[in-house]
């Protein structure tokens, strides 16, 4: 079943959020090699594409898991997570309907 994991950051994340980067990014590279990620990014702080300092909100995550258990821990694994970028973070089940 597919999971959204919706990662919020704490205020001031920016230099935490690109020394994550990297293993954060393998970790997701490691879903897509599986077949298992929809899609993933970063939400910026503001209406743009590169936020620059402004930096980001946070992050969504859709992959396939096999339970919510699996999803959950999953998500508390992030480098980012590790590296205090995010002040919280929600699971939760997803179904696409569209397109």
């Amino acid at each position: 079943m597919l999971y959204v994991i919706i990662g919020r950051d704490v205020p001031e994340s920016l230099d935490r959020r690109r020394a994550a980067r990297p293993a954060h990014l393998e970790r997701l590279k490691a879903l897509v090699d599986a077949g298992r990620l929809f899609v993933a990014g970063p939400m910026p702080a503001i209406d743009s594409p590169d936020p620059g300092p402004a930096g980001f909100s946070g992050s969504v995550i859709i992959a396939e898991f096999a339970s919510l258990d699996d999803a959950r821990a999953w998500a508390a694994d992030d480098p980012y997570q590790h590296a205090g970028v995010y002040a919280s973070v929600e699971v939760h089940p997803y179904n696409k309907v569209l397109p």
